[in-house]
């Protein structure tokens, strides 16, 4: 009887060949969805340019005003088919003196938007307000075919046209499970076919297990030991040090905050809404009324506000969420009085026995926020950026130079110290910054 080798290496090529096979073409379909044509732009109304009423508009008109929203005043969208537009001219020119004059237009329109008086524009000429009035006019514009304007959740592809990559992963799982059928039935056929050719099949050669083989040598089994409870102690070691350690903590909040926005795109400084870190020990959670001093008149965002994660939808609800919580109908420009509570998630917090105070900090030393909290203005969702363990502070104490210019209180103790170290600054650690009764009390 012939003796062959062992046939389940033919059964292993073949499998290997057709799933290279199948993974290359499948991946070949995932092909990135065309670009929706953008829409042809309206056409100008009134002889004005709607491109330079876009530029005026925003540079003058909308801190009040929106074209499909009421704000401050109303929705300016087609205003210039409800007003004539030699009063237009008045209006935007000086609209306090048509309220005055008992203008009938003018005072009803002074009425039904809480009295507020229209900041005068006399700097603009008639060409100007022609293109803001051109601008104006342009048709709302439809949302394309297949486009979803309700909020869409973090991390929800919105393209159309390609491949699911749950499709192409079920597929790739189901040949694979065909192949391991095939690869049984090519076994089976092929010991068939051994067998009625009277071909004996090569035998594996029992060896030894492995863990036997270890086991019978001594000197593998002690540097093992020795490894296992060396490494285990690290480990332990290493576990326990991070114990009450959150660095990085990124929890979701209520209304999601975006400090990329705020202190990033629109550059507001960190102490605008975080005032207390000046004067206080904490640096506090700002209050809703001081978000309501921009979203009052900011109920959207832009269109270029938008990111693949994150729609234009999606952050215009969370503004929403702004309005419930203190009791805004953007509609009406009023407060309602029914107020919720934002239950925000605390992110740092240290331990009770340690003493830190934002103010001395901030304002005496002149610490920038970002060197304790990292670059704040390029978060999306706030978290926490350094360890604030001892060990950081401490070798922060120990690189930072005191500041002297503008503070009178360290000048003889720098003057004192800089002798006694032979330096000409001092670092907070030789002004007493390691002093234990400074951060525990």
């Amino acid at each position: 009887m012939k003796k062959v080798g062992n046939h389940n290496s033919i059964s292993r090529k073949l499998l290997l060949s057709l799933s290279l096979t199948l993974i290359f073409s499948l991946t070949s379909f995932a092909q990135d969805a065309a670009a929706p044509a953008a829409p042809e732009a309206a056409p100008a109304a009134g002889g004005g340019d709607p491109v330079k009423g876009k530029e005026l508009f925003n540079a003058n008109c909308a801190a009040c005003h929106k074209l499909d929203a009421k704000s401050t005043g109303p929705a300016l969208r087609g205003v210039a088919d409800k007003h004539d537009k030699a009063w237009i001219y008045k209006w935007v020119h000086n609209s306090s003196d048509m309220i005055k004059s008992g203008d009938a237009v003018a005072v009803k329109l002074f009425e039904e938007n809480n009295k507020a008086v229209m900041t005068s524009f006399p700097q603009l000429s008639e060409g100007d307000i022609d293109n803001i009035l051109a601008y104006t006019s342009e048709k709302k514009p439809e949302p394309g075919p297949g486009v979803n304007t309700a909020a869409t959740p973090p991390g929800t592809n919105v393209e159309s046209g390609a491949i699911s990559n749950n499709i192409i992963l079920g597929a790739l799982a189901l040949v694979m499970a065909i192949l391991v059928v095939m690869l049984f039935m090519v076994n089976k056929v092929l010991t068939k076919v051994a067998n009625k050719n009277g071909i004996e099949v090569a035998a594996k050669e029992e060896r030894l297990p492995i863990w036997k083989a270890f086991a019978r040598n001594q000197f593998l089994v002690l540097v093992t030991a020795i490894f296992l409870l060396l490494a285990s102690g690290y480990f332990v070691y290493g576990y326990l040090m991070q114990v009450g350690v959150d660095q990085n903590y990124e929890p979701i909040q209520p209304i999601h905050y975006s400090h990329k926005i705020h202190a990033g795109d629109n550059e507001i400084n960190c102490k605008y809404c975080h005032s207390a870190a000046r004067v206080s020990k904490t640096a506090g959670i700002p209050s809703l009324n001081v978000c309501m001093n921009c979203h009052k008149n900011i109920s959207e965002v832009a269109e270029t506000t938008a990111t693949p994660e994150y729609s234009k939808a999606f952050y215009d609800a969370q503004i929403q969420k702004l309005y419930d919580a203190v009791g805004w109908d953007k509609t009406k420009q009023a407060y309602t009085g029914k107020t919720m509570p934002v239950k925000w998630v605390r992110i740092h917090n240290l331990p009770d026995f340690v003493y830190f105070n934002h103010s001395q900090h901030v304002t005496v030393a002149g610490i920038e926020c970002q060197t304790c909290h990292g670059p704040v203005q390029e978060f999306e969702i706030m978290k926490q950026y350094s360890k604030l363990t001892m060990g950081w502070c401490v070798d922060c104490h120990r690189k930072t130079d005191v500041k002297m210019e503008g503070n009178a209180y360290y000048d003889k103790i720098h003057a004192e110290l800089s002798k006694k170290y032979g330096v000409e600054k001092l670092t907070a650690a030789q002004m007493g910054g390691l002093e234990c009764g400074k951060c525990h009390y």
